[in-house]
C-alpha cells in the first residue's frame, strides 16, 4: 500500500472514530436525559394513590405540567427528540454490537444482554404509550388532561383490557425502569465518573437503589390505576360548578 492510500486511509479511519465518538455520548446523554423524564413522570403517576382524594392529586400535578409556557416546545427538545436519537441509535448499536463472554465476566453480559433486550421492550411499548394515549389507537386509550378527567382517563387507558393492564404495563414499567438504572450506571463509565471498580461498585448500589425506587413508583401507579377501576368524572356541582374530584365506582 502506498504512502499517500495509507495517509488517506488513516484519515478517514480517524474521522470515523471521532464520529463515533461524539455519536455515543450524544446517545449517552439522552438516555440521561430519558431517564430523568421518566423519574418525574414515574413520581408524578405514583400520586394516583396519594391522599383520600388521589384523584385530585394527580389532577394537580398533570395541571402544573399543562401550565407550562411553551410546553410543545419544552416536550420536543427535552422529551420527544432525545427518545427517538437514543432509540434509533441504540437499535443500530444493538443490531452491530455482539457480548464477548471471553474477555468479559459472565454477569456483565448478562446485563449488556439484558439492556438490549429490555430496550425492543421499550420501544414496542413507547409506540403504544405513546400512540395511545394520543388518541390514535382509538378514544378508549386516549388520555385526557382536562379538570377531572386526567386519572378517569389514565385508569380507563391501563384498563381496557387485560392484556394492557396485566402484560403490557407490568413489563413496560420493568423494562423502563432496569434500562434506567443499568443505563445510569453504565453512563457514569463512559463519561469518566467511574474509573476504578470500587467506584463502580459503589455506583452500582446506588443505581440499584434508582431501579428499586422508581419500580416501586411504576408499580405504586399500576396497582392504583388497577384498583380504581370504574372512575368518572364527578358530576357539576351546582353550588360550586365543575368539582375537580372524582369518583371512584366498585370494578
Amino acid at each position: 500500500m502506498s504512502t499517500v492510500s495509507a495517509t488517506h486511509l488513516g484519515a478517514a479511519t480517524s474521522k470515523a472514530s471521532i464520529r463515533h465518538f461524539l455519536l455515543r455520548r450524544l446517545h449517552s446523554l439522552t438516555g440521561i436525559l430519558f431517564g430523568l423524564y421518566i423519574v418525574v413522570h414515574l413520581l408524578v403517576n405514583a400520586t394516583l394513590i396519594q391522599g383520600n382524594h388521589p384523584q385530585d392529586m394527580f389532577q394537580e400535578q398533570v395541571n402544573k405540567i399543562h401550565s407550562l409556557p411553551f410546553l410543545l416546545v419544552i416536550e420536543w427538545i427535552f422529551i420527544f427528540l432525545p427518545i427517538i436519537f437514543h432509540t434509533v441509535y441504540g437499535i443500530w448499536v444493538t443490531l452491530k454490537a455482539e457480548p464477548n463472554p471471553v474477555h468479559y465476566p459472565y454477569y456483565k453480559n448478562v446485563f449488556y444482554t439484558l439492556q438490549r433486550v429490555s430496550a425492543m421492550v421499550i420501544v414496542a411499548f413507547l409506540i403504544f404509550h405513546v400512540l395511545g394515549m394520543k388518541g390514535l389507537l382509538g378514544s378508549g386509550l386516549e388520555f385526557e388532561a382536562g379538570q377531572g378527567k386526567a386519572a378517569a382517563s389514565t385508569v380507563r387507558h391501563i384498563n381496557i383490557h387485560w392484556t394492557v393492564a396485566f402484560i403490557v404495563y407490568p413489563l413496560g414499567i420493568l423494562a423502563s425502569t432496569f434500562h434506567l438504572a443499568n443505563g445510569f450506571w453504565t453512563a457514569a463509565i463512559t463519561w469518566g465518573l467511574t474509573v476504578s471498580k470500587a467506584a463502580q461498585r459503589r455506583w452500582g448500589f446506588v443505581c440499584f437503589g434508582i431501579f428499586v425506587m422508581t419500580f416501586g413508583c411504576g408499580v405504586t401507579a399500576w396497582f392504583a390505576a388497577v384498583k380504581m377501576k370504574g372512575v368518572t368524572p364527578a358530576e357539576v356541582d351546582p353550588a360550586n360548578g365543575p368539582s375537580p374530584r372524582a369518583v371512584v365506582k366498585p370494578a
